[in-house]
């Protein structure tokens, strides 16, 4: 099948209907090359991007043996980090590279690691945030994806009506819009210094991403980091590529990039997560506004696969 007659195929539903950007697929215009700590094992791991044709979109290359899509067919729920498996490999901790390719506007790319421990992987935290994929995504630049029968164009899923997810006091929830927006809202009670925070994108483009949320870091509780660690999490975490936060201290390695910096990591996530939904080199992220309160990885997952039309349970609600 043409690669034309494949972007064709991709179904429309009730909630989403595929349109045409009027602009071509776009890969890296050069390969991209990164080595550093992982935020769960600890260990180093070398990442290397490649450009990529057209309609193949984003994928890991693992050990030139097997191949795993970025597509939440493939996604596993895992604590604190999201998780893809296929061919008998795992990778962990995808959001933040998948983040920063969705919003810059890299379709196709070719994801090379090499470092497995018994068949599985982790993708380098480096600094806690996406700031370091896009400073090297915007060195290299990008260029038209090509395809054996000439250009291709980007297509982008529409939503059509409101829908939701939720698991117990969490919640995802989108609305038509001419444009991509994200509110999210975090609640930690228990943590003043973090406390109820909100924020909401402007239009969401390449501009905004960079400046707004791609600096923003990963952060954890202080008083959870023993149980994550005896649950073998966070080995690599520290205060070089995480922002901490204690009950009674408040910040424990200040100066913060935005004083709602925890808020806006969580949308950093999810547009790594709904980059999954992205099929063929087109785009991920819904036309919508999207507003979401308490999420995580798992919820995120379950929103994309509300998308694609993947049943939960009986309904779109579930308890956790």
């Amino acid at each position: 099948m043409a690669l034309r007659d494949t972007l064709k195929a991709l179904k429309s539903s009730n909630f989403i209907s595929w349109k045409s950007t009027g602009k071509l697929q776009k890969t890296i215009a050069s390969f991209i090359e990164k080595t550093g700590k992982t935020l769960h094992s600890g260990k180093l791991t070398k990442v290397k991007l490649l450009p990529e044709l057209a309609g193949q979109g984003r994928y890991f290359d693992c050990n030139s043996e097997g191949v795993i899509q970025a597509s939440i067919t493939f996604a596993e729920e895992t604590p604190l980090c999201t998780t893809l498996c296929g061919d008998g490999f795992k990778i962990r901790t995808v959001e933040h590279l998948l983040s920063a390719l969705e919003a810059t506007g890299v379709d196709n790319c070719r994801i090379m690691i090499s470092d497995f421990d018994d068949r599985t992987a982790e993708i380098p935290i480096l600094d806690g945030s996406a700031r370091e994929w896009v400073e090297a995504i915007e060195q290299v630049g990008l260029k038209v994806a090509t395809y054996q029968d000439g250009n291709c164009e980007k297509l982008v899923p529409v939503l059509n009506k409101p829908m939701h997810v939720c698991r117990n006091d969490s919640f995802i929830a989108a609305f038509p819009a001419e444009d991509v927006r994200i509110s999210y809202g975090v609640s930690f009670p228990q943590v003043p210094a973090i406390g109820c925070q909100w924020f909401s994108s402007a239009p969401l483009d390449v501009s905004f991403y960079a400046k707004q949320i791609a600096p923003a870091r990963t952060f954890c509780i202080y008083e959870e980091v023993e149980r994550l660690r005896d649950a073998g999490l966070i080995k690599g975490g520290s205060t070089e590529n995480a922002i901490i936060c204690s009950v009674d201290k408040g910040w424990l390695n200040p100066p913060l990039r935005f004083h709602d910096e925890a808020c806006r990591h969580k949308v950093l996530d999810l547009i790594g997560d709904l980059s999954l939904f992205g099929q063929y080199g087109c785009q991920g992220l819904p036309v919508a506004h999207i507003l979401a309160y308490k999420g995580g990885h798992a919820l995120h997952a379950d929103f994309v696969r509300r998308l694609a039309g993947e049943c939960l349970t009986t309904s779109a609600c579930q308890t956790a």
